[in-house]
């Protein structure tokens, strides 16, 4: 008979002519054969003939020569063959993981016990100190609890509750596998923190562990839990967690929060409002309706529907009941202890950049015991503190409207980087959100700086090829079309009171402020260049409305806090070198310290780019720059006044060697939050950068800086050299001149009451009175959405771009 065909399959010691797999034992001795070995057969009657053929011994010998011809039928086959395990392998190997895991499982439940309830279910205060940490700030963490039993907690709140944070608590063990693998996913998968806990975890966590984020706490939170369900009631578990949960305005308990924000007690509590409690577990300052912006208030709107859903879907709820129900209102925010007047404040900045630099998170904080030494002087907050009240509280009218001005500000040591003052409101335990940390305030021409140092830095040059200096011109005509922007892509804005100045240069472009020529010089350097020029002087890559696809970006439409800008500005202050400003200076728990982020400067800018962008700016504090009012300090400075559309929001920020403090004002609706303008609150025609924030600015930095030697402006040789061509008249007639804040009536006619009347102190040099810094209003087709952001523990959010500011 012919052989088949030669191939993989055919012929080979394994398989029969049709192809199919034989016992290996079949080839066993062709196998052994091929390679040298015994065949299995020759291999057994040998061992046989050698002990005699007992049928025992025999029966042992065939299963060891079984084992050896496989063996050597897997020795004989290719290598990739022999790579891939065999069904026993592959069995054994799982049945090995299974039972190891099982007897882990089995060990883990019996070795963890549940232990005796933390600190947190007595949790202490957190105390802050100044940066002498000797002097108090104030103390946060003074629990407000009062624990009732189930019997004392109204039915529906704990429908909501479970409604609002776990679903399937009482039909669950104690924990969810799926929600644990779902949060584990998002977290490793980069799309952020999710909640995986049920009820039951999450008072484990709260009541018997603490709150930290590793995978040693999540191990004993699950087996603690599973004890936990097997041992207490579902009853007593709702009564511990509502209990022991934070619910904002520091109540601390479902019976502190019924009477925080209702003044009813827990039992007491209806649909609507249980509702609105359970929301707040997720977020409970953010979430605060009384004082929240739009955004804060329409996702506690939401958290609240999907709570009421969530009772629907469970059979708590009819759907007809539910559609009776209407958001429930609130109790004004009472005072909380510890945290009056600016103290609330500085804690909530110290809180944030703990928090945001993962040095510890918030339910941490919540649970007490820390002591925290921040980088504030208490003699200069207290300036700063003063002088928002001496140059803009007591100088507005005594009208409804005047209380709605609000003040921002920051003020950092440029070398360290230190964050040593800070204005966030007139009293934390009134205003419970902090101006100074707020991102929906746009800063106008304060950002002119960026666009200046971005042309400097690249080396850029002008349309007709002129390298960009101080002293290079550009056609200061009002309303004139930015050229070189990319396609598609338009801009023309006004210069304030559309006034044209014709050539004039960069210097004297900053110090009047002009907008068309920083539009021009913005596109000249690349907006993108400008964008990033602000990012390296220490503005955060995600700054509200900074985008470089928009023009308007080069006028100041991008909204930074006041901590930041100021924070930006130091970078010029100190020759080039960022530092993002900081907080925070020590910390501990128990009396054990615990390690702080290292604060070392970087090199954001040449020192050539950043004492040139000085050296201008130093114009802008001069008898005919807007900043003129600056020069009260009687000291070298620098710095930039800024305006927006419709009168927002007005700026100062200004640096000596020593000290940058950023000023910002703006208005707003107390009830609705909507932008209100400046001038119409204040009860003036409008309110300028110029004026009020260089006034609070001049003051504060005089008390702050008293005592300390007049220092002078390190600069640059070619920095400090550069000159500034003479500026040519404008070429329309600009406005008469007026006073800052001061209506434009004749100079005999009288001061009209209620009417502030600026007193920063007068100018060291004289100068004539410059223009006031009022911005023009351009047309634009759609008008700015000017929307309020959330407070300090929510998301900030902040209005689209909007027209161009002005100084």
């Amino acid at each position: 008979m012919s052989q088949g065909p030669q191939g993989p399959g055919w012929g080979t010691p394994d398989r029969d002519p049709e192809g199919l797999r034989r016992d290996p034992l079949d080839h066993a001795p062709q196998h052994a054969q091929a390679y040298g070995y015994p065949s299995a057969p020759d291999a057994l009657a040998a061992e046989d003939r050698s002990d005699g053929g007992g049928a025992g011994a025999g029966g042992r010998e065939r299963r060891r020569a079984r084992k050896r011809a496989r063996k050597a039928a897997r020795r004989a086959k290719p290598w990739w063959r022999r790579t891939i395990p065999t069904w026993r392998m592959v069995l054994g190997g799982v049945l090995t993981v299974l039972l190891l895991g099982i007897g882990a499982f089995v060990l883990m439940y019996m070795v963890v016990q549940v232990p005796d309830p933390n600190a947190a279910a007595t949790a202490q205060s957190n105390v802050y100190y100044y940066a002498d940490n000797k002097t108090e700030i104030g103390q946060t963490g003074l629990v407000n609890r009062v624990s009732v039993p189930i019997g004392q907690i109204s039915q529906t709140m704990q429908h909501a509750a479970v409604s609002a944070e776990d679903r399937t608590f009482y039909s669950n063990r104690g924990v969810s596998i799926t929600g644990m693998a779902r949060a584990g996913w998002y977290t490793v998968s980069g799309r952020g923190l999710q909640g995986g806990s049920t009820i039951t975890q999450q008072y484990v966590k709260n009541y018997y562990l603490n709150q930290e984020q590793n995978v040693a706490r999540k191990a004993k939170e699950f087996f603690i839990s599973l004890k936990v369900d097997q041992t207490e009631s579902k009853d007593t578990i709702m009564a511990g967690y509502l209990n022991t949960s934070y619910f904002g305005r520091g109540a601390y308990g479902i019976q502190a929060a019924a009477q925080a924000y209702y003044g009813v007690n827990a039992s007491q509590l209806n649909v609507p409002q249980a509702a609105y409690l359970a929301a707040l577990l997720q977020a409970p300052s953010a979430y605060d309706v009384a004082t929240a912006t739009p955004a804060g208030k329409a996702n506690a709107v939401a958290r609240w529907n999907y709570v009421l859903d969530g009772m629907v879907k469970l059979g708590w709820l009819t759907p007809g009941q539910r559609a009776a129900e209407k958001f429930p209102a609130t109790k004004e925010p009472t005072a909380v202890n510890g945290v009056s007047g600016q103290a609330g404040y500085l804690i909530d900045i110290a809180d944030q950049y703990l928090t945001d630099n993962n040095v510890v998170d918030p339910a941490t904080l919540a649970a007490g015991g820390w002591r925290i030494t921040t980088t504030f002087v208490k003699n200069d907050q207290d300036a700063l503190t003063s002088a928002v009240r001496s140059q803009l509280t007591q100088q507005l009218p005594d009208t409804a409207k005047a209380k709605d001005v609000r003040a921002a500000a920051g003020s950092v040591d440029p070398t360290t980087g230190r964050l040593v003052a800070a204005y966030g409101g007139p009293d934390y335990a009134k205003q419970e959100f902090n101006d100074a940390t707020r991102t929906d305030i746009q800063v106008g021409s304060t950002f002119k700086a960026f666009d200046l140092a971005a042309g400097l830095q690249n080396n850029a040059t002008t349309q007709d090829g002129d390298p960009i200096t101080p002293s290079t011109l550009y056609d200061g005509t009002s309303g004139r079309s930015v050229q070189g922007l990319p396609k598609g892509l338009s801009y023309a804005p006004p210069n304030e009171d559309d006034v044209d100045y014709g050539e004039i240069s960069l210097a004297y472009a900053m110090k009047k402020s002009v907008n068309s020529v920083y539009a021009q010089e913005a596109a000249d350097a690349g907006l993108n260049n400008v964008r990033n020029a602000a990012i390296a002087a220490g503005l955060p890559t995600d700054t509200p409305n900074m985008s470089a696809g928009n023009p308007s970006l080069a006028l100041g439409v991008a909204t930074p806090d006041a901590i930041q800008l100021a924070g930006a500005y130091a970078t010029f202050a100190d020759h080039g070198r960022q530092i993002t400003p900081w907080s925070v200076q020590a910390l501990s728990h128990d009396g054990q310290s615990k390690a702080l982020p290292e604060h070392q400067a970087r090199t954001a800018f040449s020192r050539d780019t950043a004492d040139t962008v000085t050296s201008v700016l130093e114009g802008v504090v001069s008898p005919s720059g807007t900043g003129y009012l600056a020069l009260g300090l009687d000291r070298p400075a620098a710095g930039k006044t800024g305006t927006t559309d419709s009168n927002n929001s007005a700026w100062f920020v200004g640096y000596t060697p020593q000290l940058v403090t950023s000023v910002g004002l703006f208005a707003e609706d107390p009830t609705t939050h909507a932008r209100l303008s400046l001038g119409e609150a204040a009860g003036v025609d409008r309110v300028n950068g110029g004026a009020f924030p260089t006034q609070i600015w001049t003051a504060y930095m005089t008390e702050a800086l008293d005592g300390q030697p007049v220092a002078q402006f390190d600069l640059d040789s070619a920095a400090s050299t550069s000159t500034q061509p003479q500026a040519p008249a404008p070429t329309t007639q600009a406005p008469t001149p007026t006073a800052p804040n001061t209506p434009s009536t004749p100079a005999t006619a009288p001061t009209t009451p209620g009417r502030p009347t600026p007193s920063a102190p007068a100018p060291t040099t004289s100068a004539p009175t410059p223009p006031a810094s009022t911005p023009p209003t351009p047309a634009p087709s759609t008008p700015p959405a000017d929307t309020p952001t959330a407070g300090p523990l929510a998301p900030n959010t902040a209005p689209p771009p909007g027209t161009a500011p002005h100084p």
